[in-house]
């Protein structure tokens, strides 16, 4: 069962804009990275909204997001850049949501998240 109810203007925009052509999981998984990399701004501040075991990050922590993470692993889930030491860590974008950006970022935050909690995954 679904976590959020079916929103008919957001799946028409992840059908037709996002994952549109798309006929398998890479498709898809490159049909969100590069609509995300085109569509958010950068930096952009967040708040961590759920804890996962595989990111330092603890709810309430804010984080500004510096990009997209390398294509290569957004494979089976879409990851962004945060400032970490010196390199820098991927860290889940589902992970997070937008404190301050601009509407076009948090409707693409906003959509990501749909995805998710709708149980989509690539595939």
């Amino acid at each position: 069962m679904s976590k959020v109810d079916r929103d008919e203007t957001r799946e028409y925009r992840i059908a037709m804009e996002i994952v549109v052509d798309a006929y398998d999981a890479e498709e898809q998984a490159m049909g969100w990275y590069y609509y995300l990399d085109e569509t958010l701004s950068f930096p952009t501040l967040t708040e961590c909204i759920a804890k996962r075991a595989i990111s330092p990050l603890r709810v309430g922590d804010e984080v500004e997001v510096l990009g997209m993470a390398p294509a290569e692993e957004c494979e089976h889930e879409i990851f962004v850049m945060m400032r970490w030491e010196r390199e820098g860590l991927a860290v889940p974008l589902s992970q997070l949501r937008v404190i301050h950006g601009d509407n076009q970022t948090r409707e693409a935050v906003e959509d990501w998240h749909y995805w998710v909690n709708r149980g989509y995954r690539f595939g």
